[in-house]
C-alpha cells in the first residue's frame, strides 16, 4: 500500500493522536515522530517500513557534544531519513 493511503487511513483515527481543546493541530505520541506533530511528513508509522524492526536503541553517558557526535554518526550509520537529520538539529 502506499503511504500517501495510508496516512489518509490514519490521520484522523490513531491510537497516538493527543487532541488538546483550543489547539487547531493534534500532536501525535508516536515514537518514531521527532517533533510530535501530527502531520504526513513526520509520521513514522507511514514511513518506516516494519517500524518495530527499524528502532534502534542505545545509551550515551558521555557529556553533550559527544553524544551529539554519536547521534549524528548513528544515524548516517542506519541510514535514516535525511529530510528528518535536518529537524533534528544537527
Amino acid at each position: 500500500m502506499s503511504s500517501h493511503l495510508n496516512w489518509m487511513i490514519i490521520r484522523d483515527n490513531n491510537a497516538f493522536l493527543l487532541k488538546k481543546r483550543n489547539i487547531n493541530k493534534p500532536f501525535s505520541t508516536e515514537a518514531n515522530n521527532l517533533t510530535n506533530l501530527s502531520s504526513y511528513r513526520y509520521s513514522g508509522l507511514v514511513h518506516l517500513n516494519k517500524p518495530a524492526k527499524a528502532n534502534v536503541k542505545s545509551t550515551m553517558k558521555a557529556g553533550a557534544r559527544r553524544s551529539l557526535h554519536k547521534l549524528k554518526t548513528l544515524l548516517k550509520k542506519n541510514k535514516y531519513r535525511v529530510d528528518l537529520t535536518k529537524v533534528c538539529k544537527l
